[in-house]
C-alpha cells in the first residue's frame, strides 16, 4: 500500500546541516511513504490527486475547498518518508513493509518527474532521499489530508484486467462498425437493383420505339 500525506501550509523548508536545501511559500508539503507492495501504476493516480486536490477557497465567490495548487500556481514540496510505512509491534514501530532504498529512491524520483510532467516542473521540489533532514512546516488550519490508492490499483492483475477490458471494447466497436458498413452496402445494392428496369418492360419500350419509327418513315 502507498501512503501519502498532503499538508496545506503557509511556509515550509528543508534544512540539512544548517543549510536550507529547499524552501517554498504558501502551498503543499507532501510526505510520501513507499512500501514493498507499491506498483508503478499507482503513481499516476496519486500524482493527479496531489496536483488537483482542492484545498483552498475561491476568494472571488467565497466558495470553500474549491481551488487546487494547479489553479493557484502554488508550489509542491515532496519529501520521502519511509516511517509512514509502519506496522506497530507492541509499542515499537516496525518498518519492514517499507520498500528497500535501492528500489524506493528511483521510485520516488520517478514520482517527482511524473508530477512535474503534469504541472510546471519548476514548481515541484524534493528533499534529499535518505538524508537526515529538519523539516520546518507552518501548517495553516491545520489541514492534513491522508491519501492512498484504491484497492483496485493495488491488485497486481489490475492492469492486465484493464487491458483485457479495453481489448474487448475495441472488438465490440469494430464489430458494430462492420455491421453498420454491411447494412449500408446492402441498402445501396437494393437501391441500385430497384432502379434497373425489368427486361419485359425494356423490350416493350423498344418495340414501341420501332413502331413509332416505322410510322414516321411511312
Amino acid at each position: 500500500m502507498w501512503y501519502d500525506i498532503c499538508k496545506y501550509f503557509e511556509r515550509s523548508m528543508i534544512i540539512i546541516d544548517g543549510e536550507v536545501i529547499n524552501s517554498i511559500g504558501k502551498s503543499l508539503c507532501v510526505l510520501v511513504g513507499i512500501t514493498r507492495k507499491d506498483k508503478a501504476g499507482e503513481m499516476d493516480y496519486l500524482a493527479k490527486k496531489i496536483v488537483n486536490i482542492r484545498l483552498w477557497d475561491d476568494e472571488v465567490n467565497g466558495k470553500k475547498w474549491d481551488k487546487s495548487v494547479k489553479d493557484l500556481g502554488y508550489e509542491i514540496l515532496c519529501i520521502s518518508q519511509f516511517t509512514l510505512a509502519l506496522e506497530m509491534k507492541g509499542n515499537k514501530p516496525d518498518f519492514h513493509d517499507a520498500m528497500n532504498p535501492e528500489y524506493s529512491e528511483p521510485f520516488y524520483n520517478d514520482f517527482l518527474d511524473l508530477m512535474r510532467s503534469m504541472y510546471k516542473p519548476e514548481k515541484v521540489k524534493g528533499g534529499v532521499f535518505g538524508g537526515y533532514m529538519q523539516i520546518h512546516i507552518q501548517n495553516d488550519g491545520p489541514v492534513t489530508i491522508p491519501l492512498d490508492t484504491p484497492s483496485s490499483l493495488q491488485d497486481p492483475n489490475f492492469l492486465l484486467k484493464q487491458e483485457r477490458k479495453q481489448e474487448a471494447a475495441r472488438k465490440r466497436d469494430q464489430k458494430s462498425k462492420n455491421n453498420s458498413e454491411s447494412k449500408n452496402s446492402d441498402k445501396k445494392s437494393s437501391t441500385v437493383t430497384t432502379q434497373e428496369p425489368p427486361s419485359e418492360i425494356q423490350e416493350t419500350s423498344d418495340s414501341l420505339k420501332n413502331v413509332s419509327l416505322s410510322q414516321e418513315e411511312t
